[in-house]
């Protein structure tokens, strides 16, 4: 069985996130005191009392710039929480943020959307995103998927093709 990886927001991208958001915006730091935001950093629920920010992102942006493309139309700056300082990152192999439903949303290797999949998984079993990926990487065309929350339509991190 193939493994797929949750990626969180690139350490490059964080250093530049904390000092101006891709909407041009300072960071603006808060306590966290109820805890539960869903950080992009370490792909972990923030705990009471911690530093964290929310700031604007552009996933299809940075990637793409990586790559040479040109994310077109598709290019989407949504809100993500950050730590508000360095953080070690994911300390563990298991996919974040489950439990509640999600889109995977895929994309060509130009940054296009080649369509996508809604998970559902209230129990918050990983298989059903391991099919999701499974289906998606299925495609030759797709290069990336996007998991976002269904609620918001926030980005919540990015799988690439094994």
């Amino acid at each position: 069985m193939t493994t797929h990886t949750a990626r969180p927001l690139p350490s490059a991208a964080l250093r530049e996130l904390r000092v101006r958001d891709d909407a041009g915006r300072p960071m603006a730091p808060f306590t966290d005191e109820e805890g539960g935001s869903p950080l992009r950093c370490c792909l972990r629920h923030s705990v009471p009392g911690e530093r964290i920010a929310l700031v604007s992102y552009a996933p299809l942006r940075r990637w793409a710039a990586g790559t040479g493309t040109d994310p077109g139309a598709y290019d989407e700056v949504g809100p993500v929480f950050v730590h508000a300082g360095e953080c070690s990152g994911p300390e563990g192999g298991s996919l974040p943020f489950t439990g509640a439903r999600r889109a995977v949303r895929r994309y060509s290797a130009d940054g296009r959307i080649l369509g996508g999949r809604l998970v559902e998984d209230p129990a918050g079993a990983e298989p059903a995103f391991a099919d999701a990926f499974a289906e998606a990487f299925a495609d030759p065309e797709v290069a990336l998927v996007h998991v976002r929350a269904v609620e918001y339509g926030c980005f919540l991190y990015e799988v690439r093709r094994p």
